[in-house]
């Protein structure tokens, strides 16, 4: 019997400055473009934009998801992303969202973990 990994889920915390191009609107381009640039299929998403300036986004893939909440008004966001290894190894792009995401942000990592599902 074969040992089957299911992939790398990613999750961390980050403070980052903001500035007004960090709204869902800009933020869903920034998932978009990465997204088609490692190959991956999303088949959902919601975006939700609270009143006190933040948002929440969940982004559905065929290979799992993305999902990311913000805090503007202390400079922190909470972030994962976990991609299925179920057609190949996903881990190099899921280390890859990760990063760009905190170009994206301008972000200082405050906390991550690596998780081998």
């Amino acid at each position: 019997m074969h040992d089957y990994n299911p992939g790398l889920h990613i999750v961390s915390t980050f403070k980052y400055t903001i500035t007004d191009q960090l709204d869902a609107q800009h933020c869903r381009l920034h998932f978009d473009k990465i997204i088609s640039a490692t190959g991956l299929h999303k088949v959902g998403e919601v975006y939700h934009e609270f009143d006190t300036g933040g948002f929440t986004a969940v982004i559905c893939l065929t290979e799992s998801h993305i999902s990311i909440h913000t805090w503007p008004e202390h400079g922190l966001a909470t972030f994962d992303v976990f991609l299925s290894n179920f057609n190949e190894n996903n881990s190099e792009k899921a280390r890859e969202i990760y990063n760009s995401t905190l170009v994206f942000f301008d972000a200082t990592e405050t906390n991550k973990q690596e998780i081998m599902r």
